[in-house]
């Protein structure tokens, strides 16, 4: 025969499953990914004493200022992020979290996501070699040849700095100064052969490392102004660009100190 429970004993026996629920919530594994700001590298210089950008077959333009490409860090496709730390990176301002599928494509393995990344990179410096050379009017050149090479960085998103730097190296404003203005110059975005200028993704952290390493100047795809302000670090001032005319013209008149520079 069964004895009745006490209400203090029936509220603690039904209280189990729920607080089991709880933890299991707590530790168990979700599809997302914590990011942080990463890297940056000034592709005018050396990352791990190679040279970033070497150009042959035509007079090179020595630079003072810096262009820094930044990133952001990921953790890994096979690493266990649990309910605390998606809440925990929710409320960091240098950090972000976001569904993993968006970050890694869904389904491929580490060595896949890797030879992707790879690709994308390889496929973002072609691009931005040709926008560069184009700009220039400088296509039908056999003799120029473009070299990049930035170890252990994969993705898209140093397309825009990547031509730059190439223009900078072999034209500087094109009245025998620095594209820079000898500033130290971040941003990001995808760039096109035409020269369009796409999004990218994370910018409200690379605003933070690009900061961090001493930039005063981030350039930013236009359409993620507002992600770049979420979470601006003091003294750095963002210029939007669409385009790599754009760009460079936003650049001349910020070393002119004219007042036509845009602003997100």
């Amino acid at each position: 025969m069964l004895s009745r429970l006490t209400r203090r004993q029936a509220v603690a026996v039904c209280a189990l499953p729920v607080v089991g629920l709880i933890v299991a919530a707590v530790f168990a594994p979700l599809p997302f990914t914590v990011a942080q700001p990463g890297l940056t590298a000034n592709v005018l210089g050396k990352y791990e004493g190679t040279q970033v950008i070497t150009v042959s077959g035509v007079p090179v333009h020595t630079t003072a200022g810096q262009l820094r490409m930044v990133t952001i860090v990921a953790t890994g496709p096979d690493t266990r992020v649990s309910l605390g730390d998606v809440i925990s990176g929710w409320f960091a301002t240098n950090q972000a979290v976001m569904p993993r599928d968006a970050v890694y494509p869904s389904g491929d393995s580490l060595k896949e996501i890797e030879r992707h990344n790879v690709e994308q990179m390889k496929q973002s410096q072609d691009a931005a070699t040709q926008a560069a050379l184009r700009y220039l009017g400088l296509t039908g050149d056999k003799n120029i040849k473009v070299s990049l090479k930035l170890a252990d960085v994969g993705g898209p998103s140093a397309g825009l700095l990547f031509t730059l730097g190439i223009i900078d190296k072999i034209a500087g404003d094109g009245g025998g100064g620095d594209l820079t203005g000898g500033r130290t110059i971040a941003g990001t975005g995808t760039i096109s052969a035409d020269g369009t200028v796409g999004a990218v993704g994370g910018v409200a952290l690379k605003t933070q490392a690009a900061r961090r390493d001493g930039a005063t100047v981030f350039l930013v795809p236009k359409a993620e102004c507002a992600d770049a302000k979420s979470e601006l670090p003091k003294g750095l001032r963002l210029v939007p660009v669409t385009t790599l005319k754009g760009a460079v013209t936003a650049l001349t008149a910020l070393r002119k100190g004219e007042g036509s520079v845009p602003s997100c």
